[in-house]
């Protein structure tokens, strides 16, 4: 099959689940206005994006250089009310409390969590949050790699994505992702496999319908050119996929 013909069909068979980030930082024009930005996003973006059903999810990063704890826990809210579940950019840079935050809030997932106290992962595995690892960021933002035995000691279902952007994760690799999270994270190859489907499903409230291989879920299934998950990550070949599959259908 040619390669256009493939992606257009391989393309609509894609099922994007959008989250709503504008509190990733205060723009440049608004900073003299900070104030009058959060509110543009509680009382215009936030109702705009819920109107015309464009998100499922609603996200803060919490940072000095971002948003306030104060700040994200009034955005979430406004989020929560118009029917998005929260999510959090958290303790990336330094332990701000985000990681409880996103416990108090009942956030669905926290993302990157490289500086979180043990208290705050106590408090995500009581409120049920997915801890979210992203290695490329790790990398390129040069902070220590997040040792995911603490997340698991504290009873964490652990994710890990390829955070896909072009600041700070340039990459949308997830295999080569998976293979870091092994070598950074302290992950063993069927962590991180379980890592990048059932506990990625989790993060983004899938789990009942994708995420593993059982009876009434959708066959998405990668048939991949490798001995075992342990050989495949070792060896972080370039593309090892054989075939895909989505809802059962052969699209490679």
């Amino acid at each position: 099959m040619p390669l256009l013909q493939w992606a257009s069909k391989s393309t609509r068979s894609l099922k994007i689940v959008s989250t709503f980030l504008g509190a990733h930082t205060v723009p440049r024009e608004w900073k003299p206005n900070r104030e009058g930005y959060v509110r543009l996003l509680c009382e215009s973006m936030i109702p705009a994006v819920a109107h015309e059903g464009l998100a499922r999810f609603c996200d803060v990063f919490v940072d000095r250089s971002a948003f306030s704890i104060d700040e994200a826990r009034r955005i979430l809210a406004i989020g929560l009310r118009h029917g998005m579940r929260p999510k959090l950019h958290a303790d990336q840079l330094a332990d701000d409390g985000a990681a409880a935050l996103a416990a108090e809030v009942n956030a669905i997932s926290a993302d990157h969590l490289e500086f979180a106290s043990d208290a705050g992962f106590a408090a995500m595995a009581k409120a049920g949050t997915v801890a979210v690892l992203l290695p490329f960021a790790t990398i390129n933002v040069h902070v220590p790699p997040l040792d995911a035995r603490r997340c698991m000691r504290a009873g964490l279902p652990v994710a890990i994505a390829t955070d896909f952007n072009p600041g700070s994760a340039p990459s949308y690799h997830l295999p080569f992702a998976m293979s870091l999270a092994c070598a950074l994270n302290r992950m063993s190859p069927a962590e991180v496999l379980k890592g990048a489907t059932i506990q990625a499903a989790k993060a983004i409230g899938m789990e009942g319908e994708v995420g593993s291989i059982e009876p009434g879920k959708h066959a998405d299934l990668l048939l991949l050119n490798a001995e075992s998950v342990d050989h495949w990550l070792y060896h972080a070949t370039a593309n090892a996929a054989k075939g895909v599959f989505v809802k059962g259908v052969r699209l490679r």
